[in-house]
């Protein structure tokens, strides 16, 4: 019972002034979730409302079951442009399936363990992720800044202002929110003619209800969500597991990614069964909530729950928050967000690892998928991973009165097979003895190279002995090696 108490403590709120500052920061994350998720119900070409409903029940059910306190999950782009097909060609209801087949997926995910291939994940991957989704957050802000009067310029510019500047005289309440405050204060009171929030679309009215979607249970629904639902968890947990990550470096804390990847799979199911679409973690989110004082699940919980009060109980007002200060907030955002100390890092890095960020960075970009970003990294990261690795061997040849010695000492794989191979003379006259206890046999790749090696000097009338296997090579040796035995397979101890 004392571990169930502190642990809830420690991840919901420690005291009043944490609980107060989570507060103010949910509060903050509600507001600028708004227009994101109306513009993303746009984007799947699906009522405002799903993808409200979706982020109100997302954030707060990922409050409860996520492995990340702090972190903002809702509807996000990266899972709307999936499903946009899906909602054209089946409609809705589809879409709401694939939603809870997407949460299946990533509940099995979760206890497969496949967060655990995070690790494979470089700290360039990760810069170029950060420095992409940065950008496209200010890019998605232009069309509010494109063909508007110059009211919205001076708003955006004092809602940066006051962003900026009211940390410097308090830090009592977040600055994005007293920004959002003030300049919605002044657009009502003065009658600024800017856009508002009701101008992105018809806010919902009352509370969502529980619904199963009406959609056949047959097998050929399986076969056209299925693809979807693989795609959506994919994505999701892949932008999920990055910006934990993130929110991990930003708090100098630890998350439990596996628990998190369960969440968010329990989160989506119930998305669905509200009425709303498939989402996942959020960075813009997560940085406005740490930025504004986040730490704790109560955070999350709040942007959920304060959303959810402000589209019940609050429309027509919230309808009339100027876009301009939501715009001031996400550029804060996109700034916050960018790593500036990427940029002098370009030339001080070694060349591969700024190659692979900037191609992050600019597949991301040119086409707006971050998968397919994170992708084009990670395969890079692995070609020059392997590249490095297979010059991280050496072949000595020696001569003495006993015949000629080659020393092996390194790895052995896939990729240096070629120039391990190559490092072998042919026409050798007298008796060759391969020495490889410097050195490690990886795969069946390398044990080929190697029986290949022993085959053409026996062919050409050498006497060959390979002395020194250590016991991991020596069990593919025996397993798989057609012209040397190591010994070991007899029980015979090697040389």
């Amino acid at each position: 019972m004392i571990k169930i108490d502190s642990r809830f403590r420690t991840e919901w709120f420690a005291n009043a002034g944490e609980a107060r500052r989570d507060v103010l920061a949910g509060i903050v994350v509600a507001l600028a979730l708004i227009p994101e998720a109306i513009g993303f119900s746009i984007i799947s070409g699906v009522d405002p409302r799903v993808g409200l409903y979706a982020s109100v029940a997302i954030a707060i059910i990922i409050s409860l079951l996520g492995g990340r306190p702090a972190m903002i999950s809702a509807a996000t782009a990266a899972v709307a442009v999936v499903v946009t097909p899906l909602v054209h060609r089946h409609g809705v209801q589809y879409l709401f399936a694939a939603t809870i087949l997407m949460g299946i997926i990533q509940i099995i995910a979760g206890l497969l363990r496949l967060n655990l291939l995070m690790q494979f994940v470089s700290r360039s991957v990760i810069t170029g992720f950060v420095n992409a989704l940065a950008i496209l957050i200010f890019m998605a802000q232009l069309p509010q800044l494109l063909g508007v009067s110059w009211h919205a310029y001076a708003m955006v510019a004092c809602g940066l202002a006051i962003i900026y500047l009211l940390p410097r005289l308090t830090k009592a309440v977040p600055s994005p929110l007293v920004a959002i405050i003030v300049l919605a204060v002044a657009s009502i009171a003065l009658g600024i003619p800017v856009r508002t929030v009701g101008d992105m679309g018809k806010l919902p009215e009352g509370l969502p209800s529980l619904a199963f979607p009406h959609v056949p249970l047959t097998l050929e629904t399986l076969q056209i969500i299925l693809p979807y639902a693989l795609t959506m968890a994919a994505v999701g947990l892949l932008e999920s597991m990055m910006t934990a990550q993130i929110v991990d470096d930003m708090t100098d804390s630890e998350s439990d990614k596996r628990r998190e990847c369960m969440g968010q799979g329990g989160a989506n199911i119930a998305a669905a069964l509200v009425g709303g679409m498939g989402g996942c973690a959020m960075i813009g989110q997560s940085v406005i909530n740490v930025s504004s004082g986040g730490r704790k699940r109560l955070s999350t919980f709040v942007a959920g729950a304060f959303l959810l009060f402000l589209l019940a109980v609050l429309g027509p007002i919230v309808g009339r928050i100027p876009m301009p200060a939501l715009v001031a907030v996400m550029i804060m955002v996109s700034i916050g967000t960018f790593s500036w100390n990427s940029i002098p890092n370009v030339r001080r890095h070694p060349p591969t690892s700024s190659i692979v960020m900037v191609v992050t960075v600019a597949v991301v970009v040119v086409t707006h998928d971050l998968a397919r970003g994170v992708l084009a990294g990670v395969l890079l990261s692995g070609i020059f991973f392997a590249g490095k690795v297979q010059r991280m061997f050496r072949v000595e040849r020696s001569e003495g009165a006993g015949g000629v010695l080659y020393q092996v000492s390194g790895e052995i794989f896939f990729a240096s097979v070629d120039r391990f191979t190559k490092a072998f003379r042919g026409g050798e006259a007298q008796p060759v003895t391969i020495d490889v206890s410097a050195a490690h046999f990886w795969d069946i790749s390398g044990v080929g190279a190697l029986d290949k090696i022993v085959a053409r000097l026996r062919r050409e009338g050498s006497l060959v002995e390979v002395i020194g296997y250590n016991r991991a090579s020596a069990d593919l040796i025996d397993r798989f090696a057609t012209h040397d035995k190591t010994g070991f397979e007899l029980g015979v101890a090697p040389h």
